[in-house]
């Protein structure tokens, strides 16, 4: 293996601190622009505006794309599909159930959105891999798939009753705004509260990258491996999960990161998922970030998170697989 991979892996964390500060100091105060390092020295309220409310939005932007991006390969990784990411197997309609639910129970109190909207996205896979073990046809990777696609189908289904129930002068405007994604009420206690479950979530996928190449492969090839493939499995999908469930609490549905992300990675560095998962943490964070500071900065207003990712994400992946050698599986 050549210094390459590793080279472009360094190379993207650069881009990203980088993306960071410009982010930083990008942004509608005191006019549209960026903050020159004088102003920043010499104005308090400058200094207060960049520690107190672009900061903490930038960190939850980071994490909340490291999270999607990281998630996406090991989810493309482990089920041999191109297409799947967080919502094909019920993660991210069980968080948008939740989160509804919460809005028309609790009143939209944000803490308690945040936290039903992470039970709920546990719920969507514990559901799915529960039913996937009871299914008597078909392979472990098609069952689950499957049970996903239903398990998708039902929390939509639920989310859609509880639009229907809704008042619809509050609570469902409120519900389909949470439903587009954004990052416009984060804050340090926010960041607080994902902090302890992405970063483990992340270093434990990071821990087990090399065994992710195994579980890649068919079941028996693993097997002969001397490789726990049930245990393991386990362990990176509830990894992956939870890094997926905490950074969906705090901005809505936030589509297409996880699905692009692993493609670009593996364009840049090749399917080895040594490279390849570092590589898709850094470039989802990037793109999270970057479509962020477009949200908040392009118009008067904010457009919401989910879609400037949906517009930058289809592009982006339609570029790619109109490009040649695209490489979307190992």
């Amino acid at each position: 293996m050549t210094d390459h991979p590793r080279r472009i892996v360094v190379l993207l964390a650069v881009i990203l601190a980088a993306v960071t500060v410009l982010s930083l100091l990008t942004g509608r105060y005191p006019q549209a622009g960026i903050l020159g390092p004088a102003r920043l020295l010499s104005d308090p309220l400058s200094r207060a505006l960049v520690v107190n409310l672009r900061l903490p939005r930038v960190v939850a932007a980071i994490l909340v794309g490291a999270s999607l991006g990281g998630a996406g390969l090991v989810l493309q990784m482990l089920f041999g599909n191109p297409l799947v990411e967080p919502g094909l197997i019920g993660i991210s309609q069980g968080a948008a159930f939740g989160a509804a639910a919460s809005i028309i129970l609790f009143g939209g109190t944000a803490w308690l959105m945040q936290l039903n909207a992470g039970l709920g996205a546990v719920a969507g896979l514990i559901l799915s891999y529960r039913i996937a073990r009871h299914m008597r046809f078909g392979g472990w990777v098609l069952r689950l798939v499957l049970a996903g696609i239903a398990v998708s189908a039902l929390f939509s289904a639920g989310v859609g009753l509880l639009k229907f129930t809704a008042d619809p002068l509050d609570e469902l405007p409120a519900i389909t705004f949470w439903m587009l994604g954004g990052l416009w009420n984060s804050n340090w206690a926010r960041v607080a509260a994902i902090t302890p479950i992405i970063l483990p979530g992340l270093g434990l996928l990071l821990a087990l990258r090399w065994r992710v190449n195994l579980l890649s492969l068919e079941d028996s090839i693993t097997f002969s491996l001397g490789v726990p493939v049930g245990r393991d499995r386990v362990i990176v999908l509830g990894a992956a999960t939870a890094a997926t469930a905490a950074a969906i609490s705090i901005t809505g549905v936030v589509n297409w990161v996880g699905l692009v992300v692993p493609h670009i990675a593996r364009r840049l560095v090749g399917t080895d998922t040594r490279y390849a998962l570092p590589a898709s943490i850094l470039i989802g964070a990037i793109l999270t970030l970057v479509c962020d500071t477009l949200a908040r900065t392009v118009v008067a207003g904010e457009i919401p998170l989910g879609i400037v990712t949906a517009l930058v994400g289809s592009i982006v992946f339609i570029m790619l697989m109109v490009s040649r050698g695209m490489n979307i599986h190992r």
